[in-house]
C-alpha cells in the first residue's frame, strides 16, 4: 500500500501546492480521499486519473476539499468507453452535493451528447453517505469511516485504510476527538490537516485566526499520534503553508510530542505504508 499527497494546500491558493487531496494505492485500485483544486493535474504525474479510481472518498463537504469534484466527473465521464458510475463515499449532504454539481454541469452534458454519437450515457456516481463502521471491502482492502469534530461543519469524517497488516488513517479537517482516536488506533500511517496557531495569530486577522478552533494544531496532532501508537505522522494542509527552509520547524513542533517519523507533505510526496 502507498500513500501519495496529490494535494498539499489549504483554501489559500499556492503555486506549489494544490488543494486537499490523497490518493492511496491498494490492491483493489487507487483510492482518493478529498478532490480539492488541481487534483486531476497532479494525479496525472503518478500515472492515475478519474477512470482510475475505485472510489472517492470526501471528508467534509467544504469548498476547498470538493472544488475539482466536476473536473473528476466529467473526465471520468468523457474518457470511458462504457456507463462506469463513480462510487463516492462521504457524510450526509454528499448525495446533494452530487446532484447539484450534475446539475450545474447540465449544458456542458448536453453539448458533448450532442456531439459524440457514442457518449450516449450521462454521468453518474453511486453515493453512499456515511459516519461509521466498514463502507467498502474487496479483496483485502478494508476501509473504515468515523465522525471527526470540525463544527460548526456538521457532519464530518476520517478514514481508515487496512490491507494485509498495514493501515493508514486520513483525517481529515478535524480537532482531537473520539472518532479519530477510534480509527488512529494502531495506524502505521496518519495524514493529518494542521495549522501553526504562533504563526496565525500574530497576523491579527478575524478570518484567519478564526480557523484555530476547528483544525488541528500540529502538536494537536503529534498527540493524537503519539497517544495511539501510529508509525509516521504526516502533517498536510499546512496553514500557513511553510517555506522549504522553515518546514524542520514543523517537525521540531511535532517531535516534542510525538517519537515516531515525522513529514512535512508536499505535493506529489508518496510513501509506502507499514511498519519500518
Amino acid at each position: 500500500m502507498q500513500m501519495i499527497i496529490l494535494g498539499s494546500g489549504s483554501p489559500l491558493p499556492d503555486p506549489q501546492r494544490a488543494g486537499p487531496s490523497t490518493l492511496v494505492r491498494t490492491e483493489a485500485g487507487d483510492l482518493l480521499f478529498d478532490c480539492g483544486r488541481g487534483v486531476l493535474m497532479r494525479a496525472a504525474a503518478v500515472a492515475s486519473g478519474a477512470g482510475a479510481l475505485r472510489g472517492l472518498f470526501l471528508t467534509h463537504l467544504h469548498s476547498d476539499h470538493t472544488t475539482d469534484l466536476n473536473d473528476v466527473i466529467t473526465s471520468r465521464w468523457v474518457m470511458s468507453f462504457q456507463p462506469s458510475p463513480l462510487r463516492v463515499f462521504g457524510p450526509p449532504g454528499t448525495a446533494s452535493l452530487l446532484t447539484a454539481t450534475e446539475a450545474m454541469l447540465e449544458l456542458d452534458i448536453g453539448y458533448r451528447m450532442a456531439h459524440h454519437a457514442d457518449l450516449n450515457w450521462r454521468p453518474s456516481a453511486d453515493v453512499v453517505e456515511c459516519e461509521g463502521g466498514q463502507v467498502l471491502a474487496e479483496q483485502s482492502v478494508r476501509i473504515t469511516v468515523a465522525p471527526t469534530d470540525h463544527a460548526p461543519v456538521r457532519p464530518t469524517v476520517g478514514y481508515r485504510v487496512d490491507e494485509g497488516g498495514r493501515s493508514v488513517v486520513i483525517a481529515g479537517d478535524t480537532v482531537p476527538c473520539p472518532g479519530l482516536d477510534e480509527l488512529c488506533a494502531g495506524a502505521d500511517m496518519l495524514v493529518h490537516t494542521v495549522v501553526r496557531r504562533d504563526l496565525i495569530e500574530p497576523i491579527g486577522l478575524p478570518r484567519l485566526t478564526d480557523v484555530l478552533d476547528y483544525h488541528s494544531s500540529v502538536e494537536d496532532a503529534a498527540r493524537t499520534a503519539a497517544r495511539h501508537g501510529v508509525g509516521t505522522l504526516v502533517l498536510t494542509h499546512l496553514v500557513p503553508a511553510p517555506q522549504p527552509d522553515a518546514e524542520h520547524e514543523w517537525v521540531e513542533r511535532a517531535g516534542e510530542h510525538f517519537d515516531g517519523t515525522v513529514v512535512v507533505a508536499r505535493d506529489l510526496l508518496a510513501l509506502d505504508v507499514g511498519p519500518g
